[in-house]
Order: structure tokens, then sequence, then C-alpha cells
């Protein structure tokens, strides 16, 4: 891991003269955005990078500012692989519930883990045995039941990525977030919309797309959605959020510096323009060694390592601006304060909603899912004329 490039912040802070840093920052993440005052020495046991920022919007005559704030935590796991199950699990709920209680002294409202926090990322090795073990209940799973606590002890929203155990439905498994409210019930959770079938990413093996649509939690501090890693890399996912009243989306995510790096700034910070919602964008942090070589079928040797998870967790927000990223290497915790009448304003000034022609791409998508169809290609007619 100390071979690893830390941040593109810190090498343009390192490398670039003060005013030349200024107007790079200001091109890359829109305005530059004030640091929050926060509570740095609770972090530092930890080790954990800790980083916060504020968005603003404009002051209004009808309407007080809407000033919410988020947390977002990215984490390296804590124990070897080959470790029991519910070791590794268990040292995994201590860290992550000591780094709640540190987005808690800095006044975080609502709060989301990277995609499938609790356990390793174990989906490459595609063994069912031991990793199925770590899924779960969504309602009254050990995971569930231990962030319920904390939510109402810390008055604070959580969004807890895991991989869900359906009993119900022949015990099914599921890549689900649950949404944890602030009174410590369970008020509901999403499934990933989208499952990837590339490089070493065959979660197909394990669960498939999910049934529950695009469901927007009304939250006492906004109306919060969750695009579930794979899932930011399809615009429509992003756009029925919007549609069904997001304010806040999060996007859990686990992916390897080989694989997506260059989108990974991108997309998030496009759908926050493209929705007018701000987006919390979480990637996993470290590289986690299996047991088991296994293969990516491209020829290579077989290896025991996904590759390294880059962490570089972001905020955006709907006028473009966003947050720099956390470290590319530490564990953190990146606190941003985003005043939510940014979204309507937004909105007002750009009018991306008040234009988007639902009613045109409804019909040419519906045209587009039927098994006669033709893509509308005009092509210049050959035929000779006198």
């Amino acid at each position: 891991m100390s071979q690893q490039f830390v941040s593109v912040e810190e090498s343009l802070k390192k490398h670039l003269p003060e005013e030349d840093r200024k107007e790079v920052f200001r091109i890359l993440y829109g305005r530059e955005l004030p640091e929050l005052d926060l509570t740095i020495g609770a972090a530092n046991p930890l080790n954990l990078e800790l980083k916060g920022y504020s968005f603003s919007a404009e002051l209004e005559g009808l309407r007080p500012p809407r000033r919410v704030r988020v947390g977002l935590i990215q984490n390296s796991i804590v124990l070897p692989t080959t470790d029991p199950i519910a070791a590794q699990r268990d040292a995994l709920l201590s860290k992550i519930g000591q780094i709640i209680g540190i987005a808690h002294l800095n006044g975080v409202n609502i709060i989301c883990m990277q995609e499938a926090w609790n356990m390793p990322f174990a989906f490459c090795t595609r063994e069912k045995h031991p990793w199925c073990e770590f899924a779960e209940s969504a309602e009254n799973g050990p995971t569930t039941v231990f962030l319920q606590e904390l939510a109402k002890r810390y008055n604070m929203v959580i969004v807890s990525s895991i991989l869900e155990r359906d009993e119900d439905h022949g015990d099914t498994i599921w890549n689900t977030c649950v949404v944890i409210s602030n009174s410590g019930k369970v008020m509901g959770k999403s499934r990933k919309n989208h499952i990837p079938r590339v490089g070493d990413f065959n979660e197909s093996t394990y669960y498939m797309e999910g049934n529950l649509g695009h469901p927007v939690f009304e939250t006492q501090f906004g109306k919060i959605a969750i695009n579930i890693c794979y899932g930011r890399h399809h615009p429509q996912n992003w756009m029925m959020y919007g549609i069904n009243g997001a304010e806040i989306v999060f996007n859990p995510s686990a992916t390897v510096g080989g694989l997506s790096e260059p989108m990974w700034s991108i997309e998030a910070r496009n759908a926050a323009i493209a929705n007018s919602y701000f987006t919390c964008a979480i990637n996993r942090v470290g590289t986690e060694v299996f047991p088991n070589e296994f293969s990516s079928a491209d020829g290579r040797p077989a290896h025991r390592d996904f590759g390294h998870f880059y962490g570089s967790s972001y905020v955006a927000a709907p006028d473009g601006s966003r947050t720099p990223g956390l470290s590319r290497v530490n564990d953190g915790l990146l606190v941003a304060e985003l005043d939510l009448n940014l979204c309507r304003q937004v909105k007002d000034k750009w009018g991306f909603r008040m234009t988007q022609r639902l009613d045109l791409y409804s019909r040419s998508l519906e045209r587009a899912i039927q098994p006669d169809f033709k893509p509308q290609i005009v092509r210049e007619n050959m035929t000779h004329q006198n």
C-alpha cells in the first residue's frame, strides 16, 4: 500500500505554485469550497483521514437554508480473509462503529459506508463457501441491529450496504442497502439494479439484478436514494432516482484502479449535474488477499487479490462543483455540509429537468425494446439517377 499514489490533490498541492494551484482546482472542481472546522483529534488514534467541506446556496426570501451534513466512510478490512467469518465481520463493525462516533462529533446527519462494508469484497473468487456466510437479513441481521442502536443514539440516518439473505424467498441473496432512520427503525431497502460482468467482478455468481426499482427515502434530513456501485455506469439509473424526487444520491462502491479509475471522478459528478441533486461517491480502500488463487480469464497468471481499491471518495453538487477526494490509500471520513436549496436553484437556472423530454424518450425506448426494432439510421440513397 505504501507504494500506491496517495491522491491527485496532494500531488497538485506539492508541485504547483499557490496561484496556479487555485486556478487548477477551480477548473477541476468548480468553485472553491470552504473547509469545515472539524474535531480532527478524535480521528488520529484510528489513523483516519478526516476532511470536511461546505456547499452553500443563494439566500432565498421564502425558504430558509436547508443545511444537512453527510458523512462518507471508506475503509480497509481489519482481519485477514482467512480468519473466521464472525471475527472478520465483528472487527469491521467495531471499526466502523468508532468512525460513526467521530461522524457524530462532527455533526453528521446522514452517513453511508462503502459497498459490502462489513466483509471483504470476495466476489472475485467465484467461491460460494465461505463468503455466502456473510449474507444476512436486511431487517434484523446482526449488522442492521448493531447500526440501529447507533442511529438512535446519534440521531443519525445510516445507509448500510450489505449482502442480503432473503429467507422469505428461498434464501435468495441480494446486494442491498438498508436505510435506517435516525429513530433507529429500518425505513426500507434498495437493491443493486445493474450487476457487473467485467474483469474479476463475478458478482452474478452470487446475486442477480435488484427488483425494488428506484426507491427514494424521505428522511428527517432530506430525500435520499442509493445507486449501488456498478449502477453509476448507467445514466438511466441515476435519472430515475431524480424523477422520484431524490435530493442526495449515495453511490457505495468497490472498484479497483486497473479497471475504473479514469471514470470515477466523472460519473457521479455528471449525474449530479444532469439530475440537479447531490451525489456522494464512496469507494473502499486497500488490497484484499484471499486464500485461494483465481484467474481473470484474460490469459494472465492466477492471483489472490482483486487489485487495489483506490478510495478517492467525494461529494458533487448539482452546480458541477465537487469536493477534493479522500486518499487513495487510507481509511477516511469525508464530511460535507449541503444546502439542499441548491437543487431547486440549479433547476431554475439551467432547466435540465424542465427540458428533459421524458415523453420523447419514453416513446423511443418503447420502440427499442420491441423484438422487431430497427435503429433509426438514415443512409444515402445510392440508386443511380439519370
